[in-house]
């Protein structure tokens, strides 16, 4: 069976959405080690170890992406995006966006910022791809 470039793009959006709760279960976790207070989970912040608050980041982090991937990826899609390249970002964004929250759980800055950088320049290249499309500039 083989995935056309529109099913990857939907695919990657759903898994991108996924992602987000990846470092939360972390996030729970740590606030299992901690005692669970539901009646102020926020106030839990500062007692979380170093791990717990840097997955809440990866959380918050993971939010802020998603939104402006799932509008390059939606424009892709609706612009009929059809490339190799247009699908290699999307899949690129989901690895990236995957391993970001794992190096910033785990503190390594470097390779976390390299992961943000991936992710940013493949939804960039999505954004690209679909205004060149509606603006017949260039068919890729």
């Amino acid at each position: 069976m083989q995935l056309t470039v529109s099913a990857i793009l939907l695919d990657c959006i759903a898994a991108a959405a996924a992602l987000i709760y990846f470092p939360f279960l972390v996030v729970a976790y740590a606030r299992l080690q901690v005692g669970m207070d539901i009646a102020a989970p926020r106030a839990m912040f500062d007692k979380l170890p170093a791990y717990g608050q840097r997955a809440t980041w990866a959380h918050q982090n993971s939010f802020e992406t998603f939104m402006v991937f799932a509008a390059a990826a939606l424009m892709a899609y609706v612009t009929g995006q059809n490339s190799t390249l247009a699908a290699g970002a999307a899949i690129a964004f989901v690895v990236a966006r995957l391993l970001h929250s794992v190096f910033y759980i785990l503190n390594v800055p470097l390779a976390r910022s390299l992961m943000f950088g991936i992710g940013s320049l493949s939804t960039l290249t999505l954004f690209v791809l679909s205004l060149l499309a509606v603006n017949n500039s260039v068919a890729l």
